[in-house]
């Protein structure tokens, strides 16, 4: 079966010619006719299976008809990194139909999206926050709203999205085309696809297994022993590009700057990088310019590099769903893949987990040569303020006068404050008073 067989609009046949597409995928091959039709669909489906084209060429074929200039089609993903990765493929497939798309998420300017939204588009790929900032704001109009593609449905619901979720639904015409995507099925999800949902069709591609490219190992380790074993193992292994896990951001940014200190060409992808340095991670893992991504669950979400040749697990994932998702980064495209997990002796139940979901058990390894006894830093000792030097009543006679030393730095009215004059916070200073448009840039995953 080929892309001529969906029948869809020439121009559109056009561009997946044009970006090489031959075959569909699986979840292509089921999505797309459904989609067509205007049914709602629940889709089950990993990152990396086609499903961003599986519900954007369909989408697109719609928009080639009616009305332009206004938001007929809204995307809802919960990162940054995810969004503008569904608005470029929209770029790409919709190259020639003049059909415009543009990204809406906190932590950039607000006023390029105002602008566009302004100008007119038909297509908006949003993360929840910033996308409630513009409800509230009466900048964007989705009054006309035709498809609502909530993608990556459990992950916004494990970043504590799915009240915003509710909240934008309340926005939008009841009356609409809604398609669901999620790698798993937790009962929050199966609730809210039955809540939004219309005598859906489901398509389930791949949910349950990893790529049967991709080869697994344990590394068994004590906790503080992890950075030095993953030094090792890296030195004893013929990677190419290395995709990281950790359990939290911290840990994320530091191994990163473990691993360069240590000589390798590594990044993190972590909440706490502005989008510029975020974006810029992402660009060099994809292009070779760093050899190594540590990343957390969070932050990994959108991350679609083909050419991945190992997933560690520097900590083990929650649920075995996750640790499917994860290591399914690795394997694609008929290629193999290796995914290494290190698992301390609190792990044991989610490995058990883990092996049970896959149905084998996983093979645990040691690295030769690696002195798994080292003993664990003494607490006592790494955190052991220096002693103080006794005080003295007097100060020596030859001590000179600060020349601000009498100032208090926090009184408002000294000329060296730069607080003083400032509006009080949450409070915008506006010149006559007059309303200024807010725009809150604290939300999660915006």
């Amino acid at each position: 079966m080929e892309f001529q067989a969906f029948n869809l609009h020439p121009v559109i046949a056009a561009s997946i010619k044009e970006a090489g597409y031959v075959t569909p995928t699986p979840i292509q091959k089921q999505a797309i006719p459904t989609v067509m039709l205007g049914r709602d669909v629940m889709g089950l489906a990993q990152t990396g299976t086609g499903k961003t084209a599986a519900f954007a060429l369909p989408v697109l074929n719609r928009l080639m008809e009616g009305p332009r200039g206004r938001v007929r089609a809204l995307v809802v993903a919960p990162t940054r990194e995810l969004a503008e990765q569904i608005h470029e493929s929209f770029i790409t497939l919709g190259k020639q139909t003049k059909l415009k798309s543009i990204t809406v998420y906190g932590g950039v300017n607000v006023n390029p999206q105002i602008q566009s939204l302004r100008s007119g588009v038909e297509i908006v790929v949003a993360c929840p926050g910033r996308l409630l900032d513009h409800i509230g704001q009466g900048t964007i109009d989705l009054s006309h709203l035709e498809v609502l593609v909530l993608d990556e449905a459990d992950q916004m619901f494990d970043m504590g999205f799915l009240p915003d979720i509710r909240r934008i639904l309340g926005h939008i015409p009841a009356k609409r085309q809604t398609l669901l995507f999620s790698a798993t099925m937790p009962p929050s999800i199966n609730k809210l696809a039955h809540d939004i949902l219309t005598d859906p069709v489901t398509v389930q591609v791949g949910n349950t297994a990893p790529p049967v490219t991709v080869s697994h190992a344990l590394y068994p380790v004590e906790q503080h022993l992890k950075t030095a074993l993953l030094l090792e193992l890296l030195k004893h292994t013929d990677t190419d590009s290395v995709l990281i896990f950790t359990r939290t951001k911290h840990r994320a940014k530091r191994l990163g700057e473990q691993l360069e200190k240590a000589g390798y060409k590594a990044a993190s992808l972590q909440g706490n990088l502005s989008q510029n340095r975020r974006q810029a991670a992402l660009d060099g893992f994809r292009d070779g310019t760093y050899q190594i991504l540590v990343a957390t669950d969070i932050a990994a979400r959108g991350i679609d590099v083909s050419q991945i040749s190992h997933v560690v697990n520097y900590d083990i994932p929650d649920t075995p769903e996750a640790y499917v998702h994860r290591i399914g980064r690795t394997g694609r495209a008929a290629k193999s893949g290796d995914a290494f997990t290190m698992v301390c002796s609190e792990d044991s139940l989610m490995v058990r987990t883990i092996e049970k979901k896959l149905g084998a058990p996983l093979e645990r390894r040691t690295v030769d040569g690696f002195d798994y006894t080292l003993p664990a830093p003494r607490k006592d000792a790494e955190f052991a303020r220096p002693p103080r030097e006794p005080r003295t009543s007097r100060k020596p006679a030859d001590a000179k006068k600060s020349p601000g030393a009498s100032i208090n730095p926090f009184k408002t009215d000294h000329p060296g404050n730069k607080s003083a004059g400032r509006p009080q916070q949450g409070r915008p200073a506006v010149a006559g008073g007059a309303p200024k448009t807010v725009f809150n840039s604290s939300r999660r995953g915006k």
